[in-house]
């Protein structure tokens, strides 16, 4: 099966909303969050406050543009993983080819501190954080037929969820991801003694 192509018009809302978060973060990174207002960026970007507004809902948005996506492909790596392949070794996959590049990005450490120091973008990247462990342990909770609120579930979408961070600082950051889901699939061991 193939993806029908990808049309002008969308191919030119894509390139706009891209156009408008680069400036955006660009922005965020130069000046801080507080300093940066809505029509400065529409300016940055070549756009109207109106049609920034159409593909972000609120400044906070703009921080995270890949916000949906995210979302979309944590679901999609449950429910449209190989047959044989578990749930948990399908999400190990996801969060090694896609949270691996991004980490290792030159701008994550300028974007993680921005993150960090803005109450603002902490709460809203809080409440992404949340929702997206509602979809994801309702797409596994689906998989395996039970309720939505299934504890089994939902602890290990939010365990998912938290890799990344417990990642983020290590110097092997895949050797870091392994280990957690290692814990994930055969359960916690105490630490050896060296």
């Amino acid at each position: 099966m193939t993806e029908a192509p990808v049309g002008r018009r969308e191919r030119k809302k894509a390139a706009t909303r891209q156009a408008i978060a680069d400036a955006a973060l660009r922005l965020f990174l130069e000046r801080g969050y507080d300093q940066v207002g809505i029509r400065e960026i529409a300016d940055a970007a070549d756009v109207s406050t109106t049609t920034l507004f159409k593909h972000f809902p609120s400044k906070e948005a703009l921080a995270f543009d890949q916000d949906r996506d995210r979302e979309a492909g944590l679901v999609a790596a449950v429910r449209e993983r190989a047959a044989g392949l578990s749930v948990v070794d399908a999400l190990r996959q996801h969060v090694l080819d896609t949270w691996l590049p991004i980490a290792a990005h030159p701008q994550m450490a300028a974007y993680s501190a921005l993150i960090d120091s803005t109450p603002a973008l902490r709460a809203y990247s809080e409440s992404m954080w949340t929702r997206h462990a509602d979809s994801l342990g309702a797409a596994i909770a689906d998989e395996f037929g039970v309720a939505h609120d299934d504890l089994n579930c939902v602890a290990l979408a939010r365990f998912v969820l938290d890799i990344p961070s417990l990642a983020r600082g290590k110097q092997d950051r895949r050797a870091a991801v392994e280990a957690v889901f290692d814990i994930l699939t055969r359960g916690w061991q105490p630490p050896s003694r060296l």
